[in-house]
């Protein structure tokens, strides 16, 4: 027995290989984090970035200040690389450039600044639009998006507190186009922490766990659509012109999916994330157009984790002409709690962060941090896609098709979240299927997995912990939450 466990303490049985748990790569051989050195003095809370065309890296800061970063991409970033370009800003959030004025969304309007003299310092702001109120509510954020393919803006506008509106658009989403028009687009915003459209143009955003939101969510934003929280429909008084009449309301105490098909205005989250399992609080979002510069993951959205310090991998497909997904796990180990995230061309991810608040386990008050691909591949579930009777699981290596196929390499449970008035919900509805027959793929980077118990409008939570690759090693995250809202036909 002491041989036996002192054998497993230091290998991985893997069917024909056996590799040494010292030798097990991590999250740093794949996607190392660099952290920039802040100036001194500076408290830079970093909730969003901008490419500039002269290289520069724009940062705006939750204190109402933006920044500009020289050589953004060195090995290592100084506090001498940082000038302050714009100060005496309202809580800044986002950031968008287009024709040489760089665009921030921040508490109260969408604001646009330039430097027209070549001093480096913002010296032109115009209002393009302050279409919706602010009453002083410390929950009133709002967030903006990059220009969409028509030239508009998204903004997303958090609730006065919780669980109401007292001001107009206050928990709705709103777009300014080109002409600094305001056109009311969705209701049903409750806590927003960031949104971005995907690689098709169809745009996101993150929500947080509290009232009618069981646990955090990214959520698609078709127009015309109620996405979870009625507190703000007394806007729809307002939005008439735009939208037609305020619909039925959901019912308190259902469950998302019951309300999706009684209330067809209604549009339920595309992917759940776990409470305490993939965070608390989900904010910034990023999606790989990279085209292969930040690794295997092109098309795919990344979504940082304020309280854990997180940032998270979101795979999505459309079932039934609705958008739904997994998450998993991708790196954590940020500086402070991640908040605004970019992702550039040229595949470099900077993460910004605070732990203002709500603390984070990132143990810095602020912070501003960098990934980079190293080039190796990591061994991962690449894309999990529903099926009729069970999930298709791409991986991003080959596959050592003794262990793909058995089902004791994997384990599946079920659960929802009860949609309700009152704040945030337990989990609720537990099941646990069953994993009859995996079948890997002729591809050799593929499995089927047949499962009995599929349950629409629940979280499947794989644990594939007995895969291994070709060559022996075992994912670098074993953890797979697919939020199954609608269940193929095919």
């Amino acid at each position: 027995m002491l041989r036996f466990a002192l054998i497993l303490s230091l290998m991985v049985f893997t069917g024909s290989l056996l590799v040494h748990s010292q030798d097990a790569p991590t999250e740093a051989d794949y996607y190392p984090i660099t952290p920039f050195e802040i100036p001194e003095g500076v408290v830079l809370e970093a909730s969003g970035f901008q490419m500039m065309p002269d290289g520069k890296m724009a940062v705006c800061s939750r204190r109402g200040e933006v920044w500009m970063i020289n050589d953004p991409f060195s090995p290592t970033v100084a506090a001498s690389q940082f000038q302050r370009f714009a100060h005496g800003l309202h809580e800044t959030l986002t950031l968008a450039y287009r024709d040489g004025w760089l665009y921030t969304t921040q508490r109260s309007d969408v604001t646009r600044m330039r430097d027209s003299d070549g001093d480096g310092l913002a010296d032109e702001f115009e209002v393009v639009n302050d279409g919706w109120g602010i009453s002083g509510d410390y929950h009133e954020y709002a967030f903006g998006s990059k220009f969409d393919k028509n030239g508009d803006i998204w903004v997303v506008l958090c609730l006065t507190g919780s669980f109401s509106s007292s001001v107009p658009y206050r928990g709705w989403c709103v777009r300014i186009n080109s002409e600094g028009e305001m056109i009311p687009t969705c209701s049903g915003v409750r806590s927003p922490g960031g949104i971005r459209a995907n690689h098709l143009g169809d745009m996101f955003y993150t929500d947080n766990q509290g009232p009618w939101n069981g646990t955090c969510a990214l959520k698609h934003l078709p127009e015309g659509k109620f996405v979870g929280h009625p507190g703000g429909f007394e806007w729809y008084k307002l939005a008439e012109p735009f939208l037609g009449p305020r619909p039925e309301e959901p019912t308190s105490g259902s469950r998302f999916m019951t309300e999706a098909k009684r209330l067809p205005h209604y549009e339920p989250p595309a992917i759940l994330f776990p409470y305490n399992k993939m965070g608390k609080s989900a904010a910034g979002i990023a999606c790989d157009t990279t085209n292969g510069e930040f690794g295997p993951f092109k098309n795919q959205m990344f979504v940082t984790d304020q309280s854990y310090s997180t940032v998270m991998r979101c795979y999505l497909e459309k079932v039934q002409g609705h958008y739904q997904g997994a998450c998993f796990p991708f790196l954590e180990g940020f500086n402070s709690g991640s908040l605004g995230l970019e992702l550039t061309p040229n595949g470099k991810l900077f993460v910004g962060g605070t732990n203002r608040g709500w603390g984070s386990r990132g143990r810095k008050p602020f912070a501003i941090d960098r990934v980079d691909w190293t080039g190796k591949v990591p061994f991962e579930i690449h894309e999990m896609r529903a099926k009729p009777d069970g999930f298709e699981l791409t991986f991003t290596e080959a596959v050592d098709p003794i262990t793909v196929e058995d089902t004791a390499s994997y384990a599946i449970t079920t659960y929802t979240y009860i949609y309700q008035s009152a704040y945030g919900s337990p989990e609720v509805d537990h099941t646990e299927p069953t994993i009859t027959k995996a079948v890997a793929g002729d591809d050799g980077k593929s499995v089927r997995l047949f499962v009995d118990g599929l349950q629409e409008g629940h979280v499947h939570e794989l644990h594939s912990e007995g895969v291994r690759s070709q060559t022996g090693l075992p994912l670098l995250h074993s953890e797979a939450y697919y939020t199954l809202n609608y269940l193929p036909t095919e």
